[in-house]
């Protein structure tokens, strides 16, 4: 089982070895939907400015459910200054995300299944993670805001979605009590 608890501002982390890989796996899937369809980028800088000028990035939204979620479009009335929103922001927030559950993954690949330290910089990042592959997994399932969730709490066990559930109700927890321990 999970376990939180504070030490100063530092939150550790125990995960049972099963969870710890069954996160892991949930983060490299991530990380490789976050990368699918991305195009190369057209240009290498040095340059930090033009790099932040660098505006090869997609304008269509993706065609993944999960990805529309993820990145949203930031104009849904305006198609085109959406567009235009995406081709200079959509890379920038793709590599974000894989750089949080890298960061993640990461520190479960070095700890295993023991204690693992979080400093209030690194809190951040898991947190962005966790919450990436609860709206994954929630998109996936179709779950919505105005969901009763005693129907979702009360799936037969031979339901296919149980254990997809089942993942994202754990992931809620880790979520919950990572925020509990960081106050």
């Amino acid at each position: 089982m999970t376990r939180f608890r504070k030490r100063r501002k530092t939150v550790v982390v125990s995960f049972a070895e099963h969870e710890a890989d069954i996160l892991a796996n949930l983060l490299r899937n991530l990380v490789e939907l976050l990368y699918d369809g991305l195009p190369p980028r057209t240009t290498e800088s040095s340059d930090p400015f033009a790099a932040l000028l660098d505006s090869d990035g997609p304008t269509a939204p993706p065609e993944d459910v999960v990805l529309q979620r993820l990145l949203p479009d930031a104009y849904k009335q305006d198609d085109m200054a959406s567009a235009e929103f995406r081709r200079f922001t959509e890379r920038g927030l793709r590599e974000g995300k894989v750089t949080d559950a890298k960061r993640v993954l990461s520190a479960l690949e070095e700890s295993g299944a023991d204690e693992i330290a979080l400093e209030p910089g690194e809190q951040l990042s898991w947190l962005r993670a966790l919450n990436d592959l609860r709206l994954a997994i929630g998109t996936r399932l179709d779950i919505k805001d105005e969901d009763d969730y005693t129907t979702w709490e009360s799936l037969a066990d031979d339901d296919p979605r149980r254990l997809t559930y089942d993942l994202y109700d754990w992931l809620g927890y880790l979520q919950s009590a990572l925020l509990h321990n960081m106050r």
